[in-house]
Order: structure tokens, then sequence, then C-alpha cells
């Protein structure tokens, strides 16, 4: 601040503030006359000593200058700095005084009272108007300006401020303060599954009933807590896949008309630590709140899995605890049951399936014959299909299949039939994509020579006629010298149901038919042009006659006991398994060539059709035996 010591001046007015930087307290007439006594009188030619008052000391605006003496700047009225020398115009000094000028002059309303106040010379005035308004005009358009950056500058800070806050809160280490839940948001509101009911489940009845059990916990709890029981905690759906586990969940989901919550395995497991934890705990706690309740994890072996040390996975242990937890854990959760479902339950913790956490569990195996029955006229209900079409025939010829394979069998006979422009599917396409799934597609541009062609048909009949002829063989499907897949041709077999077992007998019928197709060759083509097409018939008949030796006790040589691991027994026993196994194939070997000795005519008839017509039937293989003539195609 500059200070000022006036000696021999002393103003009789009340000590005055510089608000505003301005003299807002002093009226104007009382400025003009202090101003009249202590600036030089206007227009004087004399220096500044002829002044009515001494400075005794001024100070500078910095030391420097203090020291140095190098500022012209007179210092005016309350150390308000005065450009003012002696011989400035008025209109100069009116301007310089302008800056100071207080911002509230009760009497200056307008530029006129302001120019009349100041006592202007007439000359001067419009030129002190012009540069008056001109100032005024370029402050405004200054803080206008200084307005506009100041606002742009707020909005940048504002824009940045909040990608800053967005970005904190994706990354993993503060998502916690932003965010109340994370994860599994989208998936902890309850889905409702209306549209599949028990209805749609075919060919899993058992696990169908006990599912029901559950649905009436669900919707009638009292019924089942009056004796003192309590409701299961988990249900453990346990099969392979395509069996139906997911569908069977969703039709409890639409039965039982209760929030159903579903989430899967993978949706846990993440690379972030606790993440997995925090997710089980939200799921659990919206399912409480909605309880009674089913909460489906599908893939459990992802969460369940068994807690080993693992240096790839050290987190993975908490998502499977706080699993254990909720589960079965100190806070009881009524009401809340949940089903699980995994296709590889060997992989699962041992404390995870224990009664309490997964009461019931419930095997969803591959279908039998009845269930693979009513799926295929489930799924033939929506294709338009021939009304000659017989289910049972295809589910008889599609052992081992599950829902999903056999739904994947009618979509590609429907394929196949608007490929060839039919109008309905008949039994034709389902035969074509039964044997498209289970030995490959046809190889038509396969050119095989009519050498080859006549021995493939000898082979192939030759099986045919052991079928046949064998009491205890399975009834011929169907023969073909169709290319498909790695083989010349097959005949396929069709079993009356499915077998759990089979007699001995039986077994020794499915040697004899093995062998059939190198007896065939044999006995048409002489012991020099046998072929190599028979390899796979002997790894077939070999594995039965081993397996009827060292493990089903039909040898009464070696007993009945079996032999697990041949590598372990004593040389003497290997030598003597060797041996049996190889009697049961010799012995296999002539009853196949006896049967052909007897019936070589038909074998005969039956290559002849095979050559001409490709592929028969078994009713069409049947008339050929007959002796009776096929419809020409």
């Amino acid at each position: 601040h500059h200070c000022v010591l006036h000696t021999d001046f002393l103003s009789p007015q009340p000590a005055v503030n510089l608000r505003d930087l301005g003299l807002s307290d002093l009226r104007v007439g009382q400025l003009d006359e202090l101003l009249n006594r202590l600036l030089p009188s206007l227009g004087s030619e004399d220096g500044p000593a002829t002044s009515r008052w001494r400075t005794s000391h001024v100070s500078a605006e910095s030391f420097f200058h203090n020291k140095h003496g190098l500022s012209n700047t007179k210092l005016g009225v309350f150390g308000l700095p005065m450009f003012h020398r002696p011989n400035q115009s008025p209109l100069q000094v009116v301007c310089s005084e302008l800056q100071y000028w207080p911002d509230k002059a009760p009497e200056a309303e307008s530029l006129d009272q302001v120019v009349k106040l100041k006592n202007l010379p007439g000359d001067q005035q419009d030129a002190f108007k012009s540069g008056f308004t001109e100032g005024f005009m370029k402050s405004q358009a200054f803080t206008q300006r200084t307005q506009d950056s100041l606002r742009r500058t707020r909005l940048i800070l504002l824009v940045l401020l909040l990608v800053g806050i967005y970005g904190l809160s994706r990354t993993p280490f503060l998502s916690v303060r932003f965010r109340t839940t994370s994860g599994l948001d989208s998936q902890v509101d309850p889905v409702q599954v209306k549209s599949v009911t028990f209805e749609h489940v075919k060919g899993a009845e058992e696990a169908k009933n006990e599912l029901q059990d559950v649905v009436e916990f669900l919707r009638n709890p009292q019924k089942f807590t009056v004796l003192g029981g309590k409701l299961p905690k988990g249900i453990l759906l346990i099969g392979p896949p395509g069996t139906g586990k997911t569908l069977l969940a969703r039709a409890v989901a639409g039965e039982a008309d209760v929030p159903f919550f579903y989430a899967s395995g993978s949706e846990f497991d993440e690379m972030f630590v606790g993440v997995g934890a925090s997710r089980i705990r939200n799921l659990f706690k919206e399912a409480k709140a909605n309880a009674p309740c089913v909460i489906f994890i599908d893939e459990l072996d992802s969460v369940g899995g068994k807690r080993i040390e693992s240096p790839m996975h050290p987190y993975s242990r908490q998502t499977i605890n706080q699993l254990l937890a909720e589960m079965d854990g100190f806070k009881p959760n009524e009401g809340v049951i949940v089903i699980g479902a995994t296709n590889f339950a060997e992989a699962l913790d041992n404390a995870l399936i224990r009664p309490g956490r997964f009461d019931m569990q419930v095997t969803v195996p591959r279908p039998d014959v009845k269930g693979r029955t009513e799926i295929l006229n489930w799924y033939l209900q929506k294709i338009k299909v021939d009304p000659n079409v017989n289910a049972e025939i295809i589910a008889r010829g599609t052992v081992g299949f599950t829902g999903a394979e056999l739904e994947n069998l009618v979509n590609q006979a429907a394929l196949k039939a608007a490929v060839d422009g039919l109008d309905l599917v008949t039994m034709k396409e389902l035969e074509f994509s039964k044997d498209k799934i289970l030995m490959g597609p046809e190889r038509k541009s396969v050119e095989i020579d009519k050498k080859n062609k006549q021995i493939t048909a000898y082979h192939e009949s030759g099986h045919a006629i052991v079928a046949y002829y064998t009491k205890d063989a399975m009834p011929i499907n169907k023969a073909t010298i169709m290319p498909r897949g790695p083989t010349l041709g097959h005949v396929s077999m069709l079993p009356e149901n499915d077998q759990w077992s089979e007699t001995r007998a039986q077994l020794l019928a499915q040697m004899d038919v093995s062998m059939g197709g190198r007896v065939a060759e044999e006995l048409i083509f002489g012991d020099d042009y046998i072929t190599t097409g028979a390899s796979s018939d002997f790894d077939g008949a070999t594995k039965i006659a081993k397996m009827m030796v060292t493990r089903f006790g039909m040898s009464d040589k070696l007993g009945v006991m079996t032999y697990a691991d041949l590598t372990k027994q004593s040389p003497e026993t290997q030598a003597a398994i060797e041996k049996e196994v190889r009697v049961l194939l010799k012995d296999s070997y002539e009853r196949a060539k006896n049967l052909l000795k007897t019936y070589s005519d038909e074998h005969k008839t039956l290559a002849e059709a095979l050559l001409t017509y490709e592929t028969l039937d078994a009713k069409e293989i049947k008339l050929v035996l007959e002796g009776k003539s096929l419809d020409p195609r």
C-alpha cells in the first residue's frame, strides 16, 4: 500500500474507507472542494513546488523505486495514484479521475450529469463523451469475454469431473465405493418362465417326479412341515450333456409360480478377488427377500469345483466357500431352494454335495426307448410329417441318443426333405439323418469299381444271412452297400428294447454275425482274395470274447473270476485267457461258416439284390430270402 504523510493539511472530514477503491462516502461537492484545496490550481504552468501543501514523504510502489526514485507517478487523494502533470488538460484530469470514480455516485445517473459535474468546456465535451463510450464498450467486451471463457472453463471442468468419477467407478479398486451392487445387477431380478411346464419335459420321468415334489414344497410348504420335516435346501441335477437338466429347471420355474433366479456358474468366476463371493452374497440376499423362491445355478462345476491349492486361481476358493456358507451356514435361509445342474459331478467339492446343502441328487439319464419315442413324437409335432412315420423304429435304432441329439436328428431330416423338395418328412429322411449322425454323410462321389462293389455286397449279405438265421441275434434293420463315412457298406441291427444285460447266447450270436463278412468273402472268392474290410468286425468280436472271459465269468476254464488288469496277472493266467479267447473266436468262425454253407443260395440271391438296389430294409430282406421278387425301383 502507498502511504502519504501530510504535514500542513489535516482534513476535518471523518475517516473515509476506500470501498471498491472509490471515494463512495464523499459527496461530489465535498470532493470538488477537496480537490481544489489539495491539487495545484488548474492551468498552472509552475512545477509541483508551487502547490499549497508540502509532502514530507511519498512511498513508491516498491522498495526499489523508493531507493532509486524512478517513479514519476504522483500519489493523489488518500493514496490513489494520480497521473498528474501540471500541463495536463482538464479532460485528461477528469479521465484519469474517472478510473477511481465511485460505483454508486447518487447524483451522476447519466453521462450528461457527469459532464456537468466536471464543468468541462463545451469544445471538449464531445471528445469526453466519445472517449467515455469507447472505454465503456471496451470494458463491456472484455467482461463478456472473461465471462464466456469462465463459462467454458466451468463446463470443461464439469465434464472432466464426471468422466473422472465414471472412470474411477469402473476401475476394480474403487468400484465398491461407487457401485452398490456389482456384477449380478441384471441377473438379480427373478425371471418369469411361464411358457415351459412339466408337459414339455419328455423322457426323464424319474427326474420329473422328484422335481414335481419340489414344486409341491414351494406351493404348499405347510403340508410338509406339519410332520416336522424341513424343506430341502438343494437339488443337484446330474447327467450327460443334452439330457434336459436346464429344461427341467425351467419347468420348475414355470410350474412353481415363485420367483426364480437364474445364474450360470461362470458368472461368479472373475479375475478380481472377492467379486464371485460378493455376487453370491447379492444373489442369496435378494432370494431371501423373495422367499419362497428358487435359485438355479447352471454349470455348477465352474463354481463348486474341488478346492485345491492352485497357483492359477488362489482366490477361487472364496466363491465356493461363500456358496457353502450361504447354503448351509450360520444364517438360516428358509424357503430358498437351490437347484444345481452339472454334467461333471466328479469335479464337485465334497462339502457341497453333502446332505444339508444338496439334499437330493437327481440323475437325469439318457432316455430309454420309451423316452426316445416320446421325445421324437414331441419334436415331430413341430414339423410337417408323413402320417406313416413310426417314431418307435427310429427310437429303437438310436440307442444312447440324448434329447438334444434327437432334436437334431428330426431337424436334419426336415432340412433333407426341404432340400429334396418334398412336402412332408418321411421315414426315409429320418433314417437318412440317423445314419448321417451315427456314421457320417454318404459318399456318393466315390467311384467304386465293380469288383469291389461285388465283394462288399457279398460281405454285407454274409452278415445279414448269419443274423437272419441265428436264433439269438438282433433283428436286422437294413443292409446297404452305399459308402458312408469310413465304411463301404453296413448291416444295421435293431434291438427290440434297450438291453440292460445280455445272455451268453446273445453275445455268441453277435460274434457269429461279426464273423459272417470274412467267412462270406472266403467262401465266394477263395482264401487268396479275402480283404481288409473285416478288421472292424474282428475288433468287435475279439472285444466280446475278451469281456466274456475276463469280466463276465463265461469261460469254463477260468471260472467266475474277473481279471481287470491283464498286465498284473501271472504269465500262466494271461496265456490261459488268450487261449480261451482264441477258442471262443474259432468256434464262432466255424459256426458262421457252417451257416453260410447251408444257406449259400440265399446268400447269393441277397448279394445280387444288394448289387441291384444298393439298400434293402428289413421287409425287403425278408422277401428276398423267402424267394419272392421285389418291386422294381
